[in-house]
């Protein structure tokens, strides 16, 4: 399953405390073995692998590396506001499929997408606002909003 797949239409899952417990574990450290999560959390190293196997089939997890997008040479990142007309499900696929692109969301407010890009440079961040995105069906204006410094980005929220 796609992230494009999960939206916020999917309907949420009930997890088990074991299941949540498990995810908080993989949270704090996305390498830890089967064996030693079934041992914080009371189950068996093969118990333990089926319960991530359909944690990740379902898609309420997954499990990524997170890099630095400044130490891989993306030194400009940003969060463009787009004003839309038409059919914002239609814009924000088109949006999701450019590469730069690593985030978008639908919203209500004054803007109607949000797209998170990286890039490598300003020229790049250039060239993909004014050939590509304003460039597409329905994109009435944009607003970019540079990224100074990434003061925090942590997926280790829990599952409360």
């Amino acid at each position: 399953m796609t992230n494009t797949a999960r939206t916020a239409a999917a309907r949420p899952v009930h997890l088990d405390d074991v299941s949540k417990a498990i995810i908080e574990q993989l949270q704090a450290d996305g390498r830890r073995s089967y064996a030693d999560i079934g041992k914080a959390v009371g189950l068996s190293e093969a118990a333990v692998r089926q319960r991530v196997q359909r944690l990740t089939e379902s898609g309420v997890m997954q499990i990524v590396a997170v890099t630095d997008p400044m130490q891989l040479g993306f030194t400009r990142q940003a969060m463009i506001g787009i004003r839309a007309s038409g059919d914002t499900r239609e814009l924000a696929a088109s949006l999701a499929e450019l590469a730069e692109i690593d985030y978008v969301v639908l919203t209500a407010g004054s803007f109607d997408v949000l797209a998170e890009v990286v890039c490598e440079n300003d020229d790049e961040l250039i060239t993909l606002l004014n050939s590509r995105i304003r460039n597409l069906p329905g994109v009435r204006s944009t607003e970019t909003f540079v990224y100074l410094k990434l003061q925090k980005q942590f997926y280790n929220w829990g599952t409360r």
